[in-house]
């Protein structure tokens, strides 16, 4: 029989025993490598994807197959290296310095970081760039040191790796270094423990390029800050770049010497803000494209809505979403999403407003009759009342840009983020009218339905 045929076979019959989202995401990637003698091989993608397929769907690959050759084949799981399964490219098997993860042992870089999958918005657009331009062969040493600051999960440490790959890919004999503040503080205290300083730091100080996480874990740790100071000099000397990131900005660290914050203001300080709507909507999307996931774009825009302090809490919120659909066997639905959040952010999660409360709230506050402020009608002081509506709406309910237009007779979303950014730019040069639309923000916020 010929094994594509057979499983191909086997897929259509799971496919009527699991929910649509299920199959897309756990049977429709699969491939069979093999079939001889008793035995069905499926190319799976990791360890991971072998380990949940066998131990939620066995009974039903087992039923199917049997189904299908009238066999009791036994299946067998290889894990493909690198690319997922069903890929027309070769998968690029790691080199002897590299996991099948793509993470190298000598320089610590993940492979998996690079510029092309960091996702670009407002509040990383500058970061991005610096670190961009400290990447290349030229110009050399334009920023150095460069340091890179923002909050947890904002994207900093992917910035840094990606700095490291770029470098290499650039230039295959680049010397380059990642670590983490940590890693180097152990290295340094492994080396007084064996008396091998000398080759501490010869090892840190033969680089092309340093890149450091987290350096505010270097607080009070004298001895380390000292032997850092050293090695940043000379890398320094030598023209050599330095890379680092920070939790806040270098001014407000405190237990760090004088002397290293002097040096790390030397350079180029750029600092990453949370993301945006747009951009975290921009987030999920991207990580459900790459997880060849299906889901609806309210949904994708409710959670974006919902959690906005960071991209690791963003991905969070994905992963528990892919589990319970796999789990209840149910397609992923905004109802679903909306009861992860509710599990995630517990008494911070977003509280619920409709469209429809949004436009109440604001006629009367504007003085305006609801029927006026959806209509058609631009008068300057509706126009403005309908924006603030549309701004609201968006910032409060969840709903998707093409459903808020709908409320406003039919107006569609290229309207409605006109209307927001037209709003967002009066509050910025309006204190008085900003103070007005954040009142009205506080009121709605503590409606739930």
């Amino acid at each position: 029989m010929e094994p594509s045929l057979v499983w191909q076979d086997c897929l259509t019959l799971i496919k009527e025993k699991v929910a649509t989202q299920t199959f897309q995401t756990w049977f429709a990637p699969l491939k069979v490598a093999n079939l001889e003698d008793a035995h069905l091989t499926l190319q799976v993608p990791s360890q991971f994807y072998y380990e949940w397929l066998d131990s939620h769907y066995r009974p039903i690959i087992m039923e199917a197959i049997k189904k299908t050759t009238g066999r009791n084949l036994q299946v067998q799981y290889s894990v493909v290296l690198g690319d997922a399964p069903g890929d027309e490219t070769p998968s690029r098997l790691p080199t002897e310095d590299e996991d099948k993860n793509g993470f190298s042992r000598f320089s610590q870089l993940n492979r998996r970081y690079t510029f092309e999958n960091f996702i670009e918005g407002a509040g990383n657009q500058f970061a991005k760039a610096a670190a961009l331009s400290v990447s290349g062969r030229s110009p050399k040493n334009l920023f150095n040191p460069l340091v890179i600051y923002g909050g947890v999960g904002l994207g900093k440490t992917h910035l840094l790796q990606a700095i490291g790959n770029y470098a290499q890919a650039e230039e295959a004999q680049t010397h380059v270094v990642y670590v983490t503040s940590e890693k180097f503080t152990l290295d340094f205290i492994s080396a007084i423990q064996r008396s091998r300083t000398t080759a501490f730091s010869k090892y840190y100080r033969n680089v092309d390029m340093l890149l450091v996480d987290d350096v505010q874990f270097f607080q009070k740790k004298e001895q380390t800050q000292e032997q850092f100071f050293h090695t940043f000099n000379d890398l320094y000397q030598h023209g050599r770049q330095i890379v680092m990131t920070l939790d806040r900005s270098p001014s407000d660290l405190s237990g760090l010497q004088d002397r290293l914050i002097s040096r790390f203001q030397s350079g180029l300080i750029v600092d990453i803000h949370p993301p945006d709507l747009e951009t975290r909507i921009a987030i999920l999307m991207r990580k459900a494209e790459d997880e060849a996931l299906e889901i609806p774009y309210d949904t994708t825009e409710y959670i974006a809505h919902c959690i906005k302090s960071n991209v690791r809490d963003l991905e969070g919120a994905l992963i528990r979403l892919l589990a319970y659909s796999s789990l209840r066997n149910q397609d992923i639905t905004l109802e679903m999403a909306q009861q992860v959040v509710q599990e995630i952010l517990g008494k911070n999660a977003a509280r619920t407003v409709s469209v429809d409360e949004v436009i109440k709230k604001v006629s009367a506050e504007f003085n305006i009759r609801e029927n006026t402020l959806v209509g058609k009608g631009r008068p300057q002081d509706v126009a403005l009342a309908r924006q603030t509506a549309m701004y609201l709406a968006r910032e409060l309910t969840g709903a998707s840009l093409v459903s808020i237009g709908l409320h406003f007779a039919g107006r569609d979303h290229s309207t409605v983020i006109h209307a927001c950014r037209t709003i967002e730019k009066k509050m910025e040069e309006d204190p008085i009218f900003k103070a007005r639309v954040d009142a009205i923000y506080k009121e709605l916020a503590n409606v739930v339905y």
